[in-house]
């Protein structure tokens, strides 16, 4: 299933409390519509001691967002866009930006 939104761009957020923040996409959970970014609803949550943290307490983590409350920055022309599909004259299918029609990626 081709996603529009994928791991590694740049999403800025359109509604929400952190609207208009930026940052990368870290994890896409496609089956729940939501994507998680680094630097977006950051929530504190209560860690106990592990094996891999030694010292509990109160943490600051990303919790997921749903994905139709961002939209991705276009690298051409740096504004937050919709996405669309097309197919080259190769047969490959490719994502460009809908405000300049640039190519996203290849």
């Amino acid at each position: 299933m081709a996603r529009k939104i994928r791991k590694g761009d740049t999403v800025q957020v359109i509604s929400g409390k952190d609207k208009g923040k930026t940052g990368e996409v870290i994890t896409v959970l496609p089956k729940e519509d939501k994507v998680i970014v680094r630097g977006i609803n950051v929530v504190k949550r209560h860690q106990r001691p592990t094996a891999q943290m030694r010292q509990g307490g109160i943490i600051e983590k990303e919790s997921p967002i749903y994905v139709s409350k961002v939209a991705l920055v276009c690298p051409n022309c740096g504004k937050p866009t919709r996405v669309g599909f097309k197919f080259l004259e190769d047969g490959s299918k490719v994502r460009y930006c809908k405000k300049c029609g640039e190519v996203i990626d290849k």
